[in-house]
């Protein structure tokens, strides 16, 4: 799941019937076709885990890496590539994500060990974190406002929307042959983005036809901090100090993460009291407590707290983290369920999820009229119901679950969740904030998406391996040893209902 931060509008609108040049359609391919790559990370390592841990000799506690080490990387690094984009630059820090993404591709495809995979999980999801909210920056800037804009969005919006599908279709086919191509695939078609880059993605000088955008301070491009005229006679940015690119904030915070995560998936094996587990939890409580008592002493932080007072904002943050992180904790219990126990082939198991992330595609490019017909709380709040229920629907489903009757209607409940919610959630987070504050507030919004996924992924994990029977059970008990997490699932989105239904309350009373 990917938010859209909300664009700026500072060029004026352009005639509807304008042409794009070639250019422009070679810039939008760049921007399109890596938002599309970025959006599908996620699903090719889900239906490839099974065939992954076989090879490598990993439980699913350390396999589960692959899905939470790029939440991990993409969440936990959201803020401070913000930052680093605002003082590099969009066009070097997008070139250089673009190459620092291929290469982890190809190292984590010939990976041996486990931990260096989960490495370069981490890197690709910073690598994402840099390109898919600058992409929309981009096109902000190069495509004039009005229908030519709104035709680029689109187009772009689309192909993200899309991304998941196509990573399950793709994972499912390649994983047939070897799980490592569906690691190694994404490097030579982002290399061949990164060529096209070099020559369509704009300069500072080149956006908007050269210049700043009208009434544009330092401080307003991407959440710059505020300071003396940028640039010297030959157009390069001078050096800011580097206490302005928050490094020690950033580094607390992804390492309290990295900590939280790996306590909770150690917990089955060492037990509550053992350091390797409750040690790690109270690090990691310690480090996000670090970043916090940092982010307020500095001058320059990456998070405005500000944005944490619109009740909406916090609403629409956990709510879309319950969503995220109840899917795609649904899916990797499924996967386990459907091929470790039910011996399912790899594309057989993502034809199985299709139901549940198609829907979003079909209906993408008409989301902003349904939120504008019916309201975003409205919405949210059909959208949490759908997929809890069809949670609770798959628990009472026995085992082996009839696909017809089980697992279908409870993929096609999610996908309706999405369908109805997604945009709405989007829309909501920054509605009631500031125009100055809405760029600081997506960025918490999409930071708080990905960590939902990687903390529902993890006990989810942490939960099957807990309750595995011993071997040599018989597959009805490794199948009950599922209920535990499909419970937790349940939970989750459970509490993603009760939060939109405050919103609900709350649009009632007054304006949140």
């Amino acid at each position: 799941m990917t938010s859209s931060p909300l664009l700026p509008s500072h060029t004026a609108p352009a005639p509807a019937h304008a042409r794009w040049s070639p250019r422009m359609w070679g810039l939008l391919v760049v921007l399109a076709g890596n938002m599309l790559i970025d959006a599908l990370e996620v699903s090719v390592a889900l239906v490839a885990l099974p065939a992954i841990g076989t090879d490598l000799g990993a439980p699913l506690t350390t396999m589960q890496w692959t899905i939470t080490g790029f939440a991990v990387g993409f969440g936990g690094l959201m803020l401070f590539g913000a930052r680093a984009v605002a003082l590099l630059g969009r066009r070097r820090v997008y070139l250089a994500a673009l190459v620092g993404f291929a290469a982890a591709s190809l190292v984590g495809a010939l990976a041996e060990d486990p931990s260096l995979l989960t490495a370069t999980r981490v890197v690709k999801g910073f690598c994402a974190a840099l390109t898919a909210p600058t992409g929309l920056a981009i096109i902000a800037t190069a495509f004039p406002e009005g229908p030519q804009r709104n035709r680029a969005l689109s187009v772009y919006t689309l192909f993200g929307a899309g991304g998941f599908t196509a990573g399950l279709l793709l994972s499912g086919w390649l994983t047939g042959f070897s799980w490592r191509l569906t690691f190694a695939f994404p490097a030579p078609a982002v290399l061949v983005l990164f060529v096209l880059g070099l020559r369509l993605i704009p300069g500072a000088g080149e956006e908007n036809g050269g210049g700043p955008p009208p009434g544009t301070t330092d401080g307003d491009r991407v959440g710059r901090p505020p300071g003396p005229p940028a640039g010297d006679r030959a157009g390069r940015p001078p050096r800011p100090p580097l206490r302005r690119y928050g490094f020690a904030s950033a580094a607390a915070f992804l390492a309290g993460l990295l900590a939280l995560v790996q306590g909770i998936t150690s917990v089955p094996a060492h037990g509550w009291a053992d350091l390797r587990s409750a040690g790690l939890l109270a690090l990691a409580a310690g480090l996000l407590a670090l970043f916090v008592a940092l982010e307020r002493a500095s001058a320059h932080p990456l998070i405005r707290f500000e944005a944490l007072r619109s009740r909406a904002m916090i609403r629409s943050a956990l709510g879309a983290a319950c969503l995220n992180g109840s899917y795609l904790g649904l899916l990797f219990v499924l996967t386990h369920q459907l091929q470790s126990l039910a011996g399912w082939s790899p594309l057989r198991t993502a034809a199985a999820f299709l139901p549940a992330a198609a829907p979003l595609v079909v209906t993408a490019l008409f989301s902003g009229r349904i939120v504008a017909r019916f309201g975003a709380p409205r919405l949210i709040a059909a959208g949490a119901l759908l997929p809890f229920a069809g949670y609770l629907l798959l628990l009472r489903t026995p085992w082996p679950p009839a696909y017809a009757t089980g697992i279908l209607p409870t993929m096609l409940l999610v996908g309706a969740g999405f369908v109805l919610s997604f945009a709405a959630l989007n829309s909501q987070a920054t509605s009631q904030l500031p125009p100055a504050e809405r760029g600081a507030g997506s960025g918490f919004y999409q930071t708080a998406v990905q960590v939902g996924a990687a903390l529902s992924v993890a006990l989810v994990a942490a939960l099957l391996t807990g309750s595995a029977p011993p071997a040599g059970a018989a597959p009805a008990e490794f199948a009950e040893a599922c209920r535990p997490a499909l419970t937790l699932v349940a939970a989750v989105g459970g509490l993603g209902l009760l939060t939109a239904l405050t919103g609900l309350r709350s649009r009632r009373t007054g304006p949140p």
